[in-house]
């Protein structure tokens, strides 16, 4: 949102280390100068009676404060990395709220426990696509498309082969355990990664090829740098007076 103005439809998930709520979605979400989109705040939906599961309200999330940006976000050696995380103000949120959230206990302990080809979930709001009635996300069945725990080209992100699209941005890549863990029995999934974009070639001939129907996911990892206590917000300053639209 900027003002009164809604900007965009995107993706965004909870994740929470040390007693500290978080949300994560991607950068360009939050602020993206190439698609000069600048929000001042976020909007979300929260579940608060889990007897009607179509029973949310609408959770307003401020981008910045004081003239400076509330998220955190992280650069590699390679550069920016895609993803954000904003922490909340749980005084501020209902009462009746009841989360289930990602923790570090989701994330992969071990390489080798993601192969090629895994079959995996991404879960989001592609073109704003959800049940309206009960306020639920889709899920797009995908599998890993490059050598998880290698960085594809040098970069943060594995890549996963999946027909998405604009909206999906920030949604949680997932794959399904069978035997959870302890600190998983709520949330009985792998988080593997942050879908961000979809992949292309500048040679494609849109005439005569189809999309390659492949996208970068940053990898998960990324959250323990992001949330760690004293991790630095973002530089960026206030919005622009006037941004344009945009579709993440």
């Amino acid at each position: 949102m900027l003002g009164q103005r809604q900007l965009t439809n995107a993706t965004g998930f909870f994740f929470e280390r040390d007693g500290r709520l978080y949300l994560v979605t991607n950068r360009h979400v939050v602020h993206d100068e190439t698609e000069q989109h600048f929000p001042d705040r976020l909007e979300i939906e929260l579940h608060v009676d889990p007897q009607t599961i179509g029973r949310t309200v609408q959770f307003s999330i401020p981008l910045y404060r004081d003239g400076k940006s509330l998220w955190r976000e992280g650069l590699d050696s390679a550069g920016a990395i895609d993803v954000v995380a904003i922490e909340l103000e749980r005084a501020a949120m209902p009462k009746s709220l009841q989360i289930h959230a990602f923790t570090p206990a989701h994330l992969v302990e071990r390489l080798d426990q993601v192969e090629l080809g895994t079959s995996v979930l991404v879960v989001g709001f592609p073109l704003g696509v959800h049940d309206t009635l009960h306020r639920l996300p889709v899920a797009r069945q995908s599998v890993i498309a490059s050598a998880f725990g290698i960085r594809f080209q040098g970069k943060g992100y594995f890549l996963t082969d999946a027909r998405l699209h604009r909206g999906m941005s920030g949604a949680p890549v997932v794959a399904r355990e069978s035997a959870p863990r302890a600190g998983r029995a709520e949330l009985s999934w792998l988080l593997l990664g942050v879908h961000a974009t979809r992949l292309d070639v500048t040679n494609r001939d849109a005439t005569q090829d189809e999309s390659l129907d492949l996208n970068l996911a940053w990898y998960a990892d990324i959250l323990m740098t992001l949330t760690q206590k004293g991790a630095p917000q973002a530089l960026a300053g206030a919005p622009p007076a006037a941004a344009e639209r945009a579709q993440p």
